[in-house]
């Protein structure tokens, strides 16, 4: 297998494949990973990915920094911002447990570098500085040529399947012609201003995520990096400006050791791909959908992404499928990366924006509880609610998270492998291999299973004890 980018999404596909036990080669044309925080708030799904790999702790150890800045903010300056109240759902009642994991923020020039060592310590051949300069397929393969800027060799490479996860401007996708669909630019562009500053005095009871602030000399969003002395502040306007001077400004409070790191201008933009998969090359992360960052969810839909296409991959190479349940990635992800881009273009940053009663439910975009359209699961269900956070272990939707025991959890039982989940005695189920455990879950009437997908999708459900094993079969040959 050859992965083609360095990033979040590129290194999580490296460790689902070699949690599956795939041979694979990494390659990124930069030198090191991102030097940007980029991306910072990571949701349940994603935990949970990180959780079945083994590196949910390890994340949230990285994540350290800022363990207790869930909070959002807004003022004139941040000197006289307040913290809001953390968003509750309506309603009254108990609180929702909707994962085993809780959200996390860390930076992303954070996380990248301790999913590279993991890569590494799981296997993965890793090299940044080699470029992938050319490919073509054939039925049994890629053919890519390399080029290691560290020595100037260009060798050649064979792989099975190409992954793309490089990026907005991915050459790969332009390579194979795929086009992209979508509004295009959403709202006006915008520019991060990344600096360093101890601010950790002034924010001290008061931490927050994300802090909306009004100053009529440039209105913009404060984002905390590590809550101490790294930041970025997002506006609108030129790029060339007195920085140092406008920011002391909108922080309302002096910053003798105030240094502006970065400037970088962007445009928030809605795209999807055409289509995730050419041959035996398929698209991940950026490569495949961009979206505005106002529901944080760009880096969390690539994440998932690699989830359902490493499993599938691996299953195609080790013989357990046919090619054709490659298939069902496009019919899967490409729904979701709609769903997601789509979300993302309708909401904003500004915490005191009413809520668009139209949008789906924050837990369902955390918890990654789209219902997939189409794709490898049978039968039908009824439609997955989108304006609320109602999972009920419905076909083609994440199996709803219960505490089985201490630290295990329902989204514990499949992965790498499938796994069943009954109502009654295991002993009535033919499920030939797959792991079978009861439940005494509010989702399961008696005498129901659900078949669990490797990426905790369900498969199946039903009353028939002898149909799990069948349904497997059927869905792996696509």
């Amino acid at each position: 297998m050859l992965v083609v980018g360095g990033g979040l999404v590129g290194l999580t596909t490296a460790l689902v494949l070699r949690h599956h036990g795939v041979e694979v080669t990494l390659v990124e044309k930069r030198a090191t990973t991102s030097p940007q925080p980029k991306a910072r708030r990571f949701h349940v799904r994603s935990l949970e990915i990180f959780r079945g790999l083994g590196l949910a702790a390890v994340v949230r150890e990285a994540a350290r920094d800022l363990a207790e800045h869930d909070h959002m903010a807004t003022g004139r300056t941040l000197a006289e911002a307040r913290q809001l109240p953390l968003w509750q759902p309506s309603g009254s009642g108990d609180p929702i447990e909707i994962s085993p994991e809780l959200p996390c923020l860390v930076a992303q020039d954070v996380l990248e570098p301790v999913l590279r060592q993991a890569a590494e310590e799981a296997g993965a051949r890793v090299r940044f500085q080699t470029e992938l300069t050319s490919f073509a397929q054939d039925a049994d393969g890629v053919s890519a040529e390399l080029h290691d800027h560290r020595t100037g060799e260009d060798t050649a490479l064979r792989a099975a399947f190409v992954v793309a996860a490089d990026g907005a401007r991915s050459p790969v996708r332009s390579a194979l012609g795929i086009d992209r669909s979508g509004r295009g630019a959403v709202g006006e562009p915008s520019v991060n201003v990344y600096f360093h500053a101890d601010l950790s005095d002034v924010v001290r009871g008061r931490e927050f995520n994300l802090c909306q602030l009004e100053h009529p000399a440039l209105p913009g969003a404060l984002a905390s990096v590590d809550g101490r002395s790294r930041w970025v502040f997002m506006t609108g306007g030129e790029v060339e400006r007195d920085w140092p001077a406008l920011l002391r400004t909108v922080l309302g409070v002096p910053t003798p050791d105030l240094e502006v790191r970065s400037v970088l201008p962007w445009q928030a933009e809605m795209l999807v791909a055409d289509r995730y998969s050419d041959g035996r090359v398929h698209l991940a992360g950026d490569a495949a959908h961009v979206m505005p960052p106002f529901a944080a969810l760009g880096a969390n839909t690539g994440i998932a992404d690699a989830h359902n296409l490493g499993w599938k991959l691996a299953a195609v190479l080790s013989g357990a499928a046919a090619p054709a349940l490659l298939d069902s990635y496009d019919a899967e992800r490409r729904a979701a990366g709609w769903f997601t881009a789509d979300q993302s273009s309708r909401r904003t940053w500004d915490p005191m924006t009413a809520p668009d009663p139209t949008l789906a439910d924050p837990f369902v975009l955390a918890a990654g509880a789209f219902q997939y359209p189409a794709g490898a699961f049978a039968g039908s269900a009824d439609a997955e609610p989108v304006t609320e956070f109602a999972p009920a272990g419905r076909v083609a939707t994440r199996v709803p998270h219960r505490w089985l025991g201490p630290g295990l959890s329902t989204l514990d039982l499949a992965g790498p492998g499938w796994a069943l989940a009954v109502a009654d005695d295991p002993q009535r189920w033919a499920a030939d291999g797959i792991p079978v455990h009861r439940l005494d879950a509010d989702f399961l009437a008696p005498g129901e299973g659900l078949l669990i997908r490797p990426d905790d999708v369900i498969a199946w459900r039903g009353t028939d004890p002898t149909a799990p094993a069948a349904v497997r079969e059927k869905l792996l040959a696509g």
